[in-house]
């Protein structure tokens, strides 16, 4: 019964964008989308659906509140500079809000390469916080480089200006953004280093204590000499007891670029802690996704055309099994959702690459690692697209695409 009703809820909000309740004119595209409301799993009755968003909406990235309330950002327009739209749903389908567009300067928003769209974290008292990598030079030419932006709202009707936290950082990329309920919010980037290199390369973070009204200057978050890769996706999210992790890719030298976990307790920073080796000459492009457990942290990573996953102890720093996902194939842009019961859905895109759109996969695992249900044809996901999953607090995921 409650997986019977699980499924009528998911379905439910497959329904309801199916049928264009996301529509608005400003945002580009023709709604409602040509997929029709599927579901994908072993058998029937999967507490799992799979979301098309509206044509020409890519990179949706959703989190879920307290009262069930789907928040979700995505990328329409020209991929080398459009707009980033956020929008509110409830969990049985019905649209909260119209489409509102969080980039007040128009077309500041990068989709290119599917590893710097839009990000999105829930913080106190209401807040929404969205950061992405810009499209173009401040206007007021105060650089020459595109800046990381930020941009806050504390209702569903309207963003606040937005905002470059980047300061003179240059070549940066693969940014992101986390919110605790003690009104901290935190962006993370990374950007060429006091030498040049990608081993020189380095992660920054801008803090903020008044849940983003004002943020400290950019600065090294990590001293450690790890490097990042220079094009690749990164992952933040402060835990429950207020710690802040960020999982994204290290270059220590012209072979290695290594998955990395660091972890940020206030002030302090713990040395990166490496999760997972790869040695590979070239840029991945790869992106990174993070859920919190009862145990721990579920991580999962692309290495080598491969999704892997572990869970990271945070009261130790250590980090757990690592394992890869059954079957194989090209495999890039993890997303990772853990429900109330501990069952934790892992979904990814199979065959997307540069310029090129695949289609969406998941599992769905209980607690101890056994499968419950699988899919590795969910749905095509367009060029620089990318999925996200939410767990619903019956149970149930989604899986939007």
């Amino acid at each position: 019964m409650v997986q019977m009703r699980a499924s009528l809820v998911a379905t439910s909000v497959c329904l309801a964008i199916s049928f264009g309740l996301f529509a608005s004119e400003k945002v580009a595209g023709t709604f409602p989308g040509k997929v029709p409301a599927t579901f994908f799993g072993k058998r029937q009755g999967m507490p799992v659906a799979v979301v098309a968003l509206p044509d020409g909406a890519i990179q949706p990235q959703a989190v879920v509140d307290a009262n069930d309330v789907v928040h979700m950002v995505f990328f329409t327009g020209k991929p080398a500079g459009g707009d980033v739209y956020y929008v509110t749903l409830a969990a049985d389908g019905r649209r909260l809000s119209v489409p509102v567009r969080v980039n007040s300067i128009e077309g500041s928003a990068l989709a290119t390469g599917s590893v710097r769209g839009a990000q999105v974290s829930l913080g106190r008292n209401g807040f929404i916080h969205v950061a992405w990598h810009g499209s173009k030079p401040l206007v007021d030419g105060t650089g020459t480089d595109v800046p990381m932006w930020y941009a806050r709202s504390a209702d569903v009707k309207r963003f606040e200006p937005q905002r470059p936290l980047s300061g003179h950082a240059k070549g940066l990329d693969g940014g992101s953004v986390a919110a605790d309920h003690l009104g901290h919010v935190a962006v993370v980037w990374h950007a060429m280093g006091a030498e040049p290199g990608e081993n020189h390369r380095t992660v920054y973070i801008a803090k903020s204590s008044d849940d983003g009204a004002t943020f400290s200057a950019e600065a090294p978050a990590t001293s450690a000499p790890v490097g990042a890769c220079g094009c690749c996706g990164m992952r933040a999210m402060f835990d429950r007891n207020g710690a802040l992790h960020v999982l994204y890719r290290v270059a220590t030298d012209e072979k290695r670029r290594d998955t990395a976990w660091l972890m940020i307790q206030g002030a302090t920073a713990r040395p990166p802690v490496r999760v997972h080796p790869w040695e590979i000459q070239s840029c991945p492009m790869s992106t990174y996704a993070l859920a919190e457990t009862s145990d721990g942290i579920v991580a999962a990573w692309e290495t080598a055309q491969q999704i892997y996953f572990t869970v990271l102890n945070t009261k130790s720093g250590s980090v757990g099994p690592v394992a890869a996902m059954p079957g194989n194939g090209s495999r890039k842009h993890p997303s990772v959702a853990v429900n109330a019961t501990g069952q934790r859905l892992v979904a990814w895109t199979e065959g997307t690459a540069w310029n090129r759109g695949g289609t969406a996969s998941w599992r769905l695992t209980d607690r101890n690692g056994s499968e419950i249900g699988v899919s590795h044809d969910a749905g095509p996901v367009p060029v620089w697209g990318l999925v996200s999953a939410v767990a619903l607090h019956d149970g149930s995921f989604i899986v939007f695409r």
